[in-house]
């Protein structure tokens, strides 16, 4: 017994409960589905993902209600729109791949329509003018017979032929993904993949149908032209020229063409009863030829373009999108469900990829496929346990963005209190400074862009020196490699620092998010007053007379930091935004 989603089901009209206009066509690796007023693409990418082009139709001409005449009028457009989208769907689906220029595009839809031409008309009527006029036969019904079943076993034989090609052979596949969403939409089915694996690859409306109706209907006229030529040839040779008799064929191909439309259209609208189905019947058989049995993600990119048909068809305002492009709205929520913890987190992820502030991210519309996938490449990294301005690589700092990254501790709300606690002392002066313990110089660079003071900014890292760098390029500040004190010269108006001021054994206890950051700027010693007793020890050598040290110390801490302070000048201490002593003042 086959596995049901590979079994081709019978097309099973008494489960149909309504009605569609909405066709379709096989693309390199995708769906385009043509719906009343739209048209959509989607086109499964090498990377996996499935890519999506909307578009608006204009409204029909009123060539479109002449019988026959809008036979021909759908034909011409659903073969330019066919070539449009299948050249679109090749971009996508191999970028790689050179392609046409438009002038290239336009020789290969001329010349296609000239072999079609050529092999399916010509041909054919060459075999039976051949017999006329290198042998004896004469017989008008027979060669009208011969020449109509060349015609229809080269199609048949074509369709037989190219279905051995593996890139059309696939191309088939996502041909039956189109009918069976069709058809799983006319049997009021939701459009799920397993329901549309459920369905029939044959449908009413094919294309395949329709150029079956072609050839039959070709048969039919040119039997008839071959009979009035067979009338006429008497009293002139011009009913035996070649060139004359091809012109007229071919001349004939519109009325064929807008006959077989009319045809498949009527079809379409009859209810099913033995009279329809035995007109349908070979036109499904050929289905077999050109549709094959789809895999689950074949349904998954026809279920794409049909919804995207949809909800255009519903919605006359509902934005188009172009390839490699989302709704903005939709991808934002995804992003703020993958991230339910701290849903926020998405669209801090958002404002900087799209380099928008927070306020201005409702009226995003569409955003490409490139920031989707970077936006969700973000979120795997914080749920990772990386800190959202590692995964940013920038923080906010005092309205300035510092870069940041796993080299440098993030700065904090507390060091911000530091930094304005210093650009108010500084004041207008032109004071030296230093910023010890500099890290990403988010300091340095505050009070660069705030003060007229002259800044040396050190470190011990040559990581964090590294960052820094970047982080004051071009704002004057001067960058010094040293431990503590050991390698500075001169002395200053102004020590700031923030150093590392956690107890070694608590560190390991610490958030992920913080465990991920430096050690080296998180490790203050056994009681985190190591760094603050170097600086009771030295920076009073490197201080001038009424000048200030302004350290930003644990939450407990302050009151031992102002008693290792105190043998340097009077301490005072200022509380952060949470209310909790964190600042050290220290004056010489």
């Amino acid at each position: 017994m086959k596995d049901k989603k590979e079994k081709d089901n019978k097309y099973d009209t008494a489960k149909k409960t309504r009605r569609t206009l909405i066709g379709g066509q096989a693309l390199m690796e995708g769906v385009m589905m043509r719906g009343k007023s739209s048209v959509a693409m989607a086109v499964r990418a090498p990377d996996g993902e499935i890519e999506l082009q909307t578009e608006r139709l204009k409204k029909p001409s009123v060539v479109r209600k002449i019988p026959i005449v809008r036979g021909v009028a759908v034909f011409i457009n659903s073969l330019v729109v066919g070539m449009r989208t299948l050249l679109k769907s090749a971009e996508v689906s191999s970028p790689e791949d050179e392609s046409l220029s438009k002038g290239g595009t336009a020789f290969a839809v001329i010349l296609g329509v000239v072999l079609a031409v050529g092999l399916f008309i010509a041909l054919p009527w060459f075999v039976g003018w051949a017999i006329k006029r290198w042998t004896t036969f004469d017989n008008v019904a027979v060669i009208s017979v011969i020449e109509g079943c060349t015609r229809l076993v080269l199609f048949v034989l074509y369709l037989a032929l190219v279905r051995l090609m593996p890139d059309i052979k696939r191309t088939f596949m996502y041909h039956g993904a189109e009918h069976r969403t069709i058809n799983c939409y006319e049997r009021n089915l939701p459009l799920t993949v397993e329901n549309v694996q459920s369905c029939s690859t044959k449908h009413n409306r094919c294309g395949t149908t329709f150029l079956f109706f072609v050839v039959m209907f070709a048969i039919l006229v040119y039997a008839l032209l071959n009979w009035v030529f067979s009338l006429f040839s008497a009293y002139t040779n011009l009913f035996e020229n070649f060139f004359f008799t091809l012109l007229i064929r071919l001349a004939l191909l519109p009325i064929i063409a807008g006959l077989s439309y009319e045809l498949l259209r009527g079809l379409a609208m009859l209810p099913d009863n033995k009279f329809t189905n035995a007109i349908r019947a070979p036109g499904l058989a050929l289905q077999k030829l050109s549709t094959a049995i789809p895999d689950d993600d074949m349904a998954e990119v026809a279920i794409a373009a049909f919804n995207a048909v949809l909800e255009l068809d519903a919605d006359e305002n509902k934005p188009t999108i172009e390839f490699y492009e989302r709704e903005f709205r939709d991808e934002r929520n995804k992003l703020r469900e993958k991230l339910s913890e701290n849903p926020q987190d998405a669209d801090w992820i958002y404002c900087e990829l799209l380099d928008k502030k927070r306020s201005e991210l409702d009226s995003v519309a569409r955003v490409k496929t490139g920031i989707v996938k970077k936006a969700n490449e973000y979120a795997d990294r914080l749920l990772g346990g990386e800190p959202l301005c590692y995964v940013l690589g920038n923080a906010d700092f005092c309205g300035i963005k510092i870069k940041v990254d796993k080299r440098v501790l993030i700065p904090r709300f507390e060091t911000e209190v530091l930094a304005q606690c210093a650009a108010e002392r500084v004041g207008e002066s032109k004071a030296r400074v230093l910023d010890l313990c500099t890290g990403s110089g988010c300091i340095a660079a505050y009070l660069a862009k705030n003060t007229q003071a002259d800044i040396v900014a050190s470190d011990i890292s040559d990581d964090a020196l590294a960052v820094a760098k970047d982080n004051l390029a071009g704002l004057g500040v001067s960058v010094v490699k040293s431990d503590m004190f050991d390698a500075l010269d001169g002395t200053f108006d102004m020590i700031v620092i923030n150093p590392p001021y956690v107890r070694t054994d608590e560190i390991d206890a610490l958030q992920a998010e913080v465990t991920s950051q430096p050690r080296i700027a998180l490790d203050g010693g056994a009681d985190g007053l190591d760094f603050y007793r170097t600086i009771a020890e030295k920076a009073g050598d490197f201080l001038n007379d009424g000048g200030a040290i302004i350290a930003e110390v644990g939450y407990d801490q302050a009151a031992a930091v102002c008693e290792l302070f105190s043998a340097i000048g009077k301490c005072s201490i200022k509380k952060d935004l949470d209310g909790k002593d964190r600042i050290v003042i220290c004056e010489k």
